[in-house]
């Protein structure tokens, strides 16, 4: 775009911020840019990319699921029925046997009486938070919550204008009730927290923020996307770990994980659903989750209840990677779950130590500012049930000599 004169010196445009980013290319050109590299295939624990072969160690696929047979099986033969897109909201003509059958499946397995169905997990967050939280009322959030829930509670504020935000660090509960002293009794409130954290792979004490949330009669909302399939004996997620599953009123979840697919849905009463599905915009100003992916999420639900040795076998995965990180000399916080962060802090060498790992064959995922605070850069690991001890091995291996290199060990 040209700029144009308008009287004295040059006028700005909307496009000048992207003309002046230049931050992505200068890293092309250094050949440490990490981001945005084409997969020309995937088998198992394997991803290609540029012809080579590389151990995929940065995957959400925590049970091994997407690349099943069976859940390609199922997406082949709900294609052939229904079509491949549902050409429609969930409002208008979106709507199909196949999601409200899920649906039902969902909520049992979660323990609530309704769940709903979203495009993405994205979605999931940003219409069901929205459409709970209303002009004037008040949600508390861990401050390492998902950017999605964040982004609920923007589109909340965006829509009423005002509403009330509190932050607390994370998973400090002395601070969330400190916070939750200061909102008058009478008005309502949502405590809001994922169960598994993305990035720190720890858990929200979440028997503690139920306490809380009992005690100043506030709602409370709980993000199981990391934790389903991967959380509990049988891989029902954060309330199954602590062996509760009535510490939350709304339950969440994304496809894209554990699910192999793509999608997600809250669950809770289901007359707290049924109002979502009347006021969350993203779900009613989208097209609804296709076929496809609604009969693999389907199949995968059905893995997930019967073959318990794929949760088993992750969480076993869990222990070996966290214990042999920290005997290595890694920083890897308080991690306890399948998504191991290799914390590192420096900037630069956290991008030294990605190119390290990706040009010996192995594919990490370097995390900055703002997915992260400041000063807290991380390489962040993430592994399958069908991973092999083997393969996990030389990553140890491999992250270790590399490490050292560095200097970050």
């Amino acid at each position: 775009m040209k700029r144009t004169e308008q009287g004295v010196g040059e006028s700005k445009t909307i496009f000048d911020k992207c003309l002046d980013f230049t931050e992505a290319e200068e890293a092309r050109q250094t050949g440490i840019y990490p981001f945005f590299k084409p997969i020309e295939r995937s088998d198992g624990t394997k991803v290609y990319i540029g012809g080579r072969e590389m151990l995929m160690a940065g995957s959400n696929n925590y049970l091994g699921l997407a690349n099943d047979p069976r859940l390609k099986e199922a997406a082949r033969k709900a294609v052939e029925r229904y079509g491949t897109s549902c050409s429609g909201s969930r409002f208008m003509n979106g709507t199909l046997d196949l999601h409200e059958e899920l649906e039902a499946q969902l909520a049992e397995f979660v323990g609530k009486e309704a769940s709903l169905c979203f495009s993405t997990g994205y979605q999931t967050n940003l219409g069901a938070i929205s459409a709970l939280i209303g002009r004037g009322e008040h949600i508390l959030t861990d401050k390492l919550n998902h950017a999605s829930i964040m982004d609920g509670i923007f589109l909340s504020i965006g829509i009423h204008k005002q509403i009330n935000l509190h932050r607390f660090r994370h998973n400090n509960m002395t601070e969330l009730e400190d916070l939750l002293k200061k909102i008058p009794a009478k008005e309502p409130k949502m405590i809001v927290t994922d169960g598994v954290f993305s990035m720190e792979g720890d858990f929200a004490e979440l028997p503690e923020m139920k306490r809380l949330s009992d005690k100043y009669n506030a709602g409370l909302y709980l993000d199981e996307a990391h934790a389903i399939g991967v959380a509990g004996e049988n891989g029902r997620g954060t309330a199954e770990h602590y062996n509760d599953f009535n510490l939350a009123d709304v339950v969440m979840c994304t496809f894209s994980k554990s699910f192999g697919s793509l999608g997600g849905f809250v669950a809770g009463d289901a007359r707290v659903i049924d109002y979502i599905k009347h006021f969350a915009r993203p779900l009613i100003f989208s097209a609804s989750m296709p076929p496809a992916n609604i009969a693999a999420a389907m199949k995968a639900l059905e893995i997930i209840k019967t073959e318990k040795d794929r949760i088993a076998r992750i969480q076993q995965i869990a222990v070996k990677m966290v214990d042999g990180f920290k005997s290595i000399g890694f920083n890897v916080g308080n991690a306890c779950t399948p998504i191991v962060p290799l914390i590192i802090g420096d900037y630069d060498k956290t991008f030294m130590f990605w190119k390290a790992m990706f040009e010996r064959g192995i594919y990490v995922n370097p995390v900055i500012s703002p997915a992260v605070p400041p000063n807290r850069s991380l390489i962040r690991t993430s592994y399958m049930a069908i991973h092999t001890d083997a393969e996990l091995d030389w990553f140890l291996e491999v992250a270790g000599e590399e490490g050292r290199k560095i200097g970050i060990i």
